[in-house]
């Protein structure tokens, strides 16, 4: 099971801060993520990282404004949004699959087998 926590309404040029544990889990290493979904659009790669070592993976559109880390004792990853702006609204999915060390963090909707419940976040103007 997934838990996200943190969303809410934000100014522009504002920061939040997402995040997501992992529970009830059978496997030892993981990637873990975030994709978001605005209305009408498709979902979308946030961010991941991985639990085993140190490697992460951030949307083009997001880097230098939004930083995962982890607290892997806690099978928890956390999101910091800085500089929001307005288009960053969604509501936000917090993502995880067992790691396979060999490839690299994978972007796309259809790798994560777990999903969270989504929260939302929106940014006004």
């Amino acid at each position: 099971q997934l838990q996200a926590s943190g969303g809410g309404l934000v100014q522009a040029g504002g920061s939040l801060r997402l995040s997501c544990a992992l529970s009830e889990h059978t496997f030892s290493n993981w990637i873990m993520g975030w994709f978001r979904q605005a209305p009408g659009k498709e979902r979308e790669f946030v961010a991941a990282i991985r639990r085993s070592r140190t490697g992460t993976r951030t949307g083009d559109s997001m880097k230098g404004r939004f930083t995962i880390s982890k607290d892997s004792a806690k099978n928890t990853v956390y999101l910091q949004m800085d500089s929001l702006e307005p288009d960053d609204s969604a509501v936000y999915y917090c993502a995880a699959k067992p790691e396979n060390t060999m490839r690299p963090i994978s972007t796309s909707v259809y790798d994560y087998p777990y999903w969270g419940q989504g929260t939302q976040v929106t940014v006004s103007s």
